[in-house]
């Protein structure tokens, strides 16, 4: 028997390998015999760098850069054969590093990523996957242009201060200093949202909110967004604003784009690629996928329907585990899923679930191995 394990995170509670691998171990009580290809996933965001490497090898690698609010943090990120380099803005540039009574988004820079992006042209990178999601930042990717040698200039020549607000007051992009190795790289990016940079589906007011942003401050970041895109416009003879996916991580995915000549596509197929799922999937008798919680958003380039598409494509059936199923969750049916099971046994608070969610993984695959076991009469 052969069966694939493909799941996301389970966020602030397990990392994609180590769900990976207590369903595995679930899975094994009842046919210590299977085959189990751990495939771990993700869709960008936090997690993508440990994922990958979990699915396929290569190198770790950390290093020392600016946090989002200009503080030092130890970042990572991972090398791979043919020159490849994998990158969470997460790491740097996340929402994690800064303690809710900090966050300043009208301050948050991704310079920390530009860092990253820099380590990586050292190192010989020819290809680079940008991950993007989980920031802390809403500076249209302003900070990482400016660790890569771009320069954002006010009315009387003066370098911008960072974060998204000082954008207001952009006058002229210097790109004379940008690093001329981005030439010859090639960069991709692993994004799941569609938005543009500004308006009501943009960056500021869609995701300004999570990341401590009052109605002034989205208003105000959205005017200097949109200045920073005009300005671009007139700079480069085209408007990347408006472009979907331009609204990625505060505004990142414009940048990328209109500078970096970046290509975008779902982060979950761009992992699945990389960690070779598909070809795992042949000969398979059942996929395994799930993530911390599945509802109806779970459709819009989540991990677990990512999976469920590539693994229909191949006639394989597949089951997924959430620590919790939310509204409308049965809408996955549609999308290949055939069964969702939560892990929770009973009433548990939000903090016991979430340490015990290992060996709840595992005892829920057990339970769902010996129904397979029951079904298929062996």
């Amino acid at each position: 028997m052969k069966i694939v394990i493909a799941p996301d995170s389970f966020k602030e509670s397990l990392s994609a390998p180590a769900v990976a691998a207590a369903i595995a171990r679930g899975w094994l009580q009842v046919y210590p015999q299977a085959e189990c290809l751990l495939r771990p996933m993700a869709d960008g965001g936090e997690g993508t760098v440990d994922a990958v490497l979990a699915a396929v090898g290569g190198e770790r690698r950390e290093c020392r850069v600016s946090g989002p609010l200009g503080d030092t943090v130890t970042a990572h990120w991972g090398w791979l054969d043919e020159a490849t380099a994998v990158i969470e803005m997460a790491a740097a540039s996340g929402l994690h590093l800064v303690p809710r009574e900090h966050r300043d988004i009208r301050r948050a820079s991704s310079h920390g990523t530009g860092e990253l992006i820099l380590q990586a042209l050292d190192a010989g990178a020819t290809r680079i996957i940008l991950g993007l999601g989980g920031s802390a930042t809403n500076d249209a990717g302003a900070g990482l242009l400016q660790a890569l040698g771009m320069r954002f200039l006010d009315a009387r020549g003066h370098a911008l201060p960072a974060g998204g607000a000082a954008l207001a007051n952009l006058d002229q992009l210097d790109l004379s200093g940008l690093d001329a190795r981005l030439l010859s790289t090639r960069i991709e990016v692993a994004a799941d949202v569609d938005n543009p940079l500004c308006g009501p589906r943009g960056a500021s007011a869609v995701f300004g909110p999570q990341k401590g942003a009052t109605p002034e401050y989205v208003a105000e970041l959205d005017n200097a967004l949109g200045h920073f895109a005009r300005v671009g416009a007139a700079t480069l003879g085209e408007d990347h604003s408006r472009f979907p996916g331009a609204g990625a991580a505060g505004g990142l995915g414009f940048a990328a784009r209109a500078f970096l000549k970046a290509s975008f596509r779902p982060g979950i197929e761009l992992v699945a690629e990389l960690s070779g799922l598909a070809a795992a999937l042949e000969g398979a008798e059942l996929v395994i996928t799930g993530e911390g919680r599945m509802d109806a958003q779970t459709l819009h380039g989540k991990a677990p329907v990512g999976v469920a598409r590539l693994a229909h494509k191949a006639g394989v059936p597949v089951i997924a585990l959430a620590g919790s199923l939310g509204d409308d969750y049965q809408a996955l049916y549609d999308a290949g899923i055939e069964a969702a099971f939560s892990l929770v046994p009973g009433p548990l608070s939000l903090e016991q679930a979430m340490a015990d969610s290992a060996s709840e993984l595992q005892a829920r695959t057990c339970d769902i191995a010996r129904l397979w076991r029951l079904a298929a009469g062996r």
